[in-house]
């Protein structure tokens, strides 16, 4: 006879499972296939009319900046929203998702002028305008398509822009509440500022670097005064500072009250120092033991002077304990108030003037002696060099440090006193009613609220105003024969009528008579012909800040509050805080009910990305090698609290547990083409013990993958499935099922109980992985239920139904006990046999027999219970051996506890049909090499 004939023709009797459906590799192919279809059937407004009635879960977006392409970083931050949003909308939630865009400031600014080779001083206003439109419009259409392509879905026909001349107008309507409600003032203050933009800048828009900068020892003159407090005639007071290009702004030296503060003779100079810090000044300049000439206490040293070591005018000695440290320097600091916040305060405090001499462009104002026209940068050399000269430079040298950098341009930030607008965050109670908000807050991770009530708690008040083009207008008018700030109510809504008809560009082009209402009323004496404009722009971080008033307050698919903002780490000093503050200042809450933070993205090396760094991973062309889902699978897999790592081969990694995964669920798919649930499944009572097993996991899993999306865990709903599929499905259901699902008749109730198990696993992992892989999960659906529920129109999808309930019925204690412990001592069988295929003893697990030997009576009565222990292990014969005291003698090491484990080539005859060995075949004439079993199916076919 020839075998491979009849092997081939039984094969075709064999229950093959599908195999001519999409479920395979190339994600980058089809993925935009069902983005079309998805777009087609319009899945998105349909969810929303779907869910109209269902209980609210809002995420308001945090809108990027429109002024480039997505990468890892914003890549991340949507596909987290997504999870939620697919997570929230399948359990029935009315969750909206329209995205934002930040429009204005100098994102836009810096990248325009850059490609038009341009600044600020070169352009005409309205012109600019113009083009800063146009140009975050083409970001936008880009971005949109780009999230799109990552499967986020949401209303990207109509997301919000804050370039809306609608939103601008809300905006400016903001503003003027907070100004009229007495929170916002004009002031001359320090602020950060970039000399490169030109701007001021808030503390959101700075970002730490290291820098070098030169570390000198300065010596003020101490006045006589002052030198006699100490029993001298003369002396010098030392001071230290890293940025010697403020000397010139130098009004004081702060003391600290309650300390001690001698001096002491070294090296032919009598130095007066705070005496904490005096071992330390030894050991860093070397000097011999000083003498201590007199001691007194900083409280007695204020009002007194020493001379500027650059220019004829003194230096008061003012208090400062809550500032001077013992740490660094001298424990005597140098104050400028024109040049620093604390410094500003102190001077305040004790009367002293806001003396800043330097411009927009970071040069020293011309009329300054010594320096005018420098650079504040450059200046440093020159000042050092004067020092030197005139004796008073004690030490200099190089010292690394952490320093504000602009987060546009990246270049060193400078503290500068300029007059601008700002928020009082301490007006009726800002400061503490935003604290017991952040209280109210549910923050995830939950250290994060400490982190942001910290910021709160220290944040000096907000500079609102910045020097730039492009935003929306401070929208508040001066009278210029007094100099005061003009905006009533009746101006206000006019203003804010004009932005929403003709967009923020009418307070450019027209004059300010020609922005009043009519009959307009103003200050006692003020004509119309006496006002000007503010020419400042307000902080981008305000435009954001207020959407949950311009967006969710207003827009007819949203509400206020929302339920969820979920934004990067950073937010913390910057969206999440601006939005706290100005909500509460205007509503008497906090826009959320709940804040989730994630990490950054870095690469393999743990580097942030840059493109400085060429390190930058584009998710486009991510998409064009893995596809999306891959992706997707990656930020389900990271703790997305932590700084999370992208890479090559990181994806490589996911993409192969994708491909678990994606074969797990081909399995299941491929052998139920022929199970129709409503006619073939069977009672849970009559499915055999393993599909019940198999249930009860699936129960299982799918209550912790719930609890988790519940937490929005996604790292658990990601390792929980993982291991579902991989070790529980296939390293053991499914590789045990294989011998029922192809070789039993396919009608057979032993093959229907395992089809009804393939169902529900089936149909609860894809709607589990649903939020997650949103693409392989919805093919696999329309693969199981090709066909749409007859209860709604148009095709169907996995994001249309509902987050499944499984059946608690399922759960049986006793039963997943059994089968649990069955599962942990198979490995022992497993890691025996594959010995053997190394060996080449056999190739196919169903060449070897197993015998299970043991010494404890219960072990072997467990394994006894077991009907067919061979097809639970896939060998062709399987037997439990109970062994006798002494008979263990030459096992060897025993696999498990008290269980041996001994694994031999079987001597049986193969079926050619099944191929399990067997002592004896059927012995039919018509098919004399097939068992039993296998010709009783033949036989039923043939019938």
């Amino acid at each position: 006879m020839d075998t491979s004939e009849k092997k081939t023709s039984y094969k075709d009797t064999v229950n093959t499972p599908r195999t001519d459906f999409p479920m395979r590799a190339g994600l980058p192919r089809r993925e935009p296939e069902i983005l079309a279809r998805w777009e087609a059937m319009g899945l998105y407004e349909r969810i929303q009319q779907q869910n109209r009635d269902g209980e609210w879960f809002l995420l308001h977006d945090g809108p990027p900046y429109a002024n480039g392409h997505i990468h890892m970083g914003t890549t991340l931050n949507k596909v987290l929203k997504d999870f939620v949003v697919k997570y929230k909308s399948m359990r029935g939630c009315r969750c909206p998702y329209v995205p934002g865009y930040d429009c204005h400031g100098l994102p836009i600014e810096h990248t325009l002028f850059k490609t038009m080779g341009k600044s600020k001083h070169d352009v005409d206003r309205v012109e600019f305008h113009r083009l800063a439109r146009e140009f975050a419009a083409k970001w936008i259409a880009v971005q949109s398509e780009e999230f799109k392509r990552l499967g986020v879905l949401g209303a990207w026909e109509n997301p919000y822009v804050t370039m809306d001349p609608a939103l601008e107008a809300r905006e400016i309507e903001c503003f003027g509440r907070l100004y009229l409600d007495g929170y916002v003032y004009h002031g001359l203050k320090p602020t950060h500022w970039c000399t490169s933009c030109e701007t001021a800048l808030a503390e959101a828009e700075v970002e730490y670097a290291e820098k070098t900068s030169p570390s000198i020892y300065v010596k003020f003159q101490a006045s006589p005064g002052l030198a006699k407090l100490f029993g001298l005639d003369e002396a010098d007071v030392l001071i230290w500072t890293t940025t010697p290009w403020t000397l010139p702004a130098n009004l004081a030296l702060a003391v600290g009250e309650h300390l001690d503060y001698v001096a002491v003779t070294t090296n032919g100079d009598t130095l007066i120092l705070a005496e904490g810090t005096l071992a330390k000044l030894q050991t860093e300049f070397g000097w011999p033991s000083p003498h201590i000439i007199a001691r007194v206490k900083g409280a007695r040293m204020a009002g007194l002077a020493a001379r500027h070591p650059l220019y004829e005018r003194d230096s008061i000695v003012i208090l400062g304990s809550e500032y001077v440290t013992l740490d660094v320097g001298s424990g005597i600091i140098h104050t400028a108030p024109g040049h620093g916040h604390e410094d500003f305060i102190m001077g305040r405090r004790n009367g002293l003037d806001v003396l800043s001499p330097v411009d927009e462009q970071g040069r020293f104002v011309a009329d300054l002696p010594l320096f005018g026209g420098r650079s504040v940068w450059e200046a440093n050399t020159p000042i050092i060099e004067h020092l030197q000269a005139r004796g008073r430079l004690l030490a200099t040298s190089d010292y690394t440090h952490s320093y504000p950098h602009c987060w546009r341009c990246k270049k060193p930030v400078i503290f500068r006193a300029t007059p601008q607008w700002f928020l009082n965050v301490e007006h009726n109670g800002l400061r503490a009613r935003a604290l017991e908000a952040v209280n109210a807050t549910e923050w995830i991770p939950t250290y994060s609220s400490k982190r942001i009530g910290s910021m709160i708690e220290a944040r000096p008040d907000w500079c609102l105003s910045r020097q730039r083009l492009w935003g929306v207008p401070v929208p508040i008018f001066r009278d210029t024969q007094t100099g005061e700030p003009v905006l009533t109510r009746e101006i206000l809504d006019h203003l804010v009528a004009l932005v929403r008809e003709h967009g923020i560009v009418v307070w450019t082009e027209r004059e300010p008579r020609d922005l009043l209402p009519p009959g307009a009323t103003l200050p006692d004496g003020c004509r119309p012909e006496d006002l000007r404009k503010e020419e400042d722009i307000l902080d981008v971080w305000f435009d954001s800040g207020v959407t949950h008033q311009t967006v969710m307050a207003q827009h007819p698919e949203l509400k206020f509050p929302c339920e969820l903002y979920l934004e990067g780490s950073d937010q913390h000093r910057g969206w999440f805080q601006t939005s706290l503050l100005t909500s509460v200042a205007l509503t008497g809450r906090a826009p959320f009910d709940t804040v989730l933070t994630h990490g950054w993205t870095l690469d393999e090396e743990g580097e942030k990305e840059s493109k400085s760094k060429g390190n930058i991973l584009s998710p486009s062309d991510v998409m064009k090698t893995f596809g999306a889902d891959i992706i997707r699978l990656w930020i389900a897999g990271v703790d997305y609290t932590n700084d999370v790592v992208v890479g090559p081969h990181v994806l490589e990694q996911n993409a192969e547990s994708y491909r678990k995964i994606r074969n797990t669920l081909r399995f299941l798919l491929g052998n139920l083409h022929d199970f129709d649930p409503a006619q073939h499944a069977v009672a849970l009572d009559a499915l055999s013990e393993i599909d019940r097993w198999a249930l009860a996991k699936l129960q299982a899993l799918l209550e912790d993958v719930t609890a988790a999306y519940e937490r929005f865990e996604f790292y658990r709903v990601f390792r929980r499935v993982y291991t579902f599929c991989v070790v529980e499905l296939s390293s053991f259901y499914l590789d045990v099922l294989k011998d029922r699902l192809y070789t039993f008749a396919a009608d057979s109730p032993e093959r229907r109980s395992a089809q009804t198990a393939l169902w529900s696993l089936a149909e609860l992992l894809t709607l589990m992985l649903a939020p997650v892989l949103a693409f392989t999960a919805d093919e696999a659906w329309t693969t199981l239920k090709p066909a749409a529920d007859p209860a709604r129109s148009g095709p169907g999808s996995v994001h249309l139904e509902r987050w499944p309930e499984g059946n608690p019925a399922w759960r049986q204690p006793v039963l997943e006990a059994k089968w649990d412990r069955f599962d942990a001592l198979r490995p022992a069988v497993m890691k025996r046999l594959e010995e053997l295929r190394a060996q080449k003893v056999i190739g196919n697990s169903l060449e070897a027999e197993v015998e299970l030997l043991t010494t404890d009576d219960e072990l072997a009565g467990f394994l006894e219970t077991f009907e067919d222990l061979a097809a639970l292990c896939i060998v062709s014969k399987a037997t439990v051996t109970r062994l006798g005291p002494g008979e263990t003698a030459g096992l060897g090491e025993p696999a498990q506890d008290t269980l041996w484990v001994r694994v031999t080539r079987t001597s049986g005859v193969k079926c050619r049909r099944c191929w399990k060995y067997y002592d004896a075949l059927s012995g039919s004439e018509r098919h004399p090499d097939v068992c039993a079993r296998c010709l009783h199916v033949l036989e039923a076919l043939e019938a």
